[in-house]
């Protein structure tokens, strides 16, 4: 199943990249979990990590590229690279909004005790990974003993102050679906979740962000393995929706790995698919809004961002 052919196939024009709002930065593969739906493959065995020097570069790009607001900031766990807090304070002295994609558990864990307070000192936005309010749920799919500690972290920062519709303390909570199935409507999703971590724990939060599994890396393999990856595919490309093409996240998004790689989404970074740009490293550049108007580089898995009511790192796109 080709993306370009259906793209063209909708009188869609091939992916452009149409602004530059977000640095995505991969600071480690390094992980305290093992997730199954993981598409970077992290656990506590990997050792890749941004060097000073990619950091130090990152850093000078982002304050000579005033259109980039966001830096979001993912591994791996990425408060488990040395430098974590000290990017978040120039981010954050540089003007911009830091998003931390959190996995809870890292809350928890020793020599990190501090870190719900440091976050909400910086007034950085959370993103937590939640794929169920059910502990069985989630323990299938990211390990046992995860959904406690979870609970445990999200309580920690609802006394901080986050989700309690204070916006400079923002979380947010990230569904993904067991198996194949396709997110249900995230407004819906959304109601459930707030309902039940309500009623049962006592935890707010301000939006369910729902994203759809890609079928590459971990689940991919696991998709392979039993016979199902060639149907999964069929499903998402059957639920193409082009009324989700304009938003889609490699659009205003660039990412760059723990080696100073740039890719056009996380996606094609994890599979390793060199950038439609020029520019293959954060060396190559001296601004980043150079790379408006680049070529985005896409492939089957593509059909995962554009699948009913799409999918990227901000949730549902319609």
């Amino acid at each position: 199943m080709d993306f370009e052919q259906t793209l063209a196939a909708h009188g869609l024009e091939p992916l452009r990249r149409a602004a530059m709002g977000t640095l995505q930065l991969n600071l480690t593969r390094r992980c305290n979990l093992a997730c199954h739906h993981c598409h970077v493959d992290s656990s506590p065995r990997r050792t890749e990590a941004m060097d000073a020097r990619t950091v130090a570069r990152v850093l000078e790009l982002l304050a000579a590229s005033p259109g980039v607001g966001v830096v979001d900031l993912t591994g791996g766990a990425p408060e488990m690279h040395p430098e974590f807090r000290q990017i978040v304070r120039r981010a954050r002295a540089l003007g911009r909004e830091v998003i931390d994609r959190c996995n809870l558990t890292i809350l928890l864990e020793p020599g990190h005790e501090d870190l719900a307070a440091f976050l909400a000192e910086q007034g950085v936005h959370v993103i937590a990974s939640l794929p169920c309010y059910s502990k069985e749920n989630v323990e299938r799919q990211r390990g046992r003993h995860v959904f406690d500690p979870s609970i445990e972290a999200l309580r920690a920062l609802n006394e901080l102050g986050y989700g309690r519709g204070d916006p400079r303390l923002r979380l947010d909570l990230v569904f993904n679906p067991q198996g194949t199935a396709l997110p249900g409507p995230q407004h819906e999703l959304e109601a459930d979740y707030r309902r039940e971590l309500e009623r049962g724990f006592g935890i707010g939060f301000d939006r369910l962000l729902t994203l759809t599994n890609a079928p590459i890396a971990r689940f991919g393999r696991e998709l392979e393995r039993a016979g199902r990856y060639d149907a999964y595919l069929g499903v998402l490309a059957d639920a193409f929706n082009p009324d989700t093409v304009p938003a889609l996240m490699c659009r205003d998004l660039i990412s760059v790995d723990w080696a100073g790689r740039l890719y056009d989404c996380d996606f094609n970074q994890a599979l390793e698919i060199a950038p439609g740009a020029d520019a293959r490293t954060i060396w190559e550049l001296e601004r980043l809004d150079e790379l408006v108007g680049a070529p985005i580089a896409t492939a089957a898995h593509c059909f995962a961002c554009s699948a009913g009511a799409g999918s990227s790192c901000g949730g549902a796109l319609v």
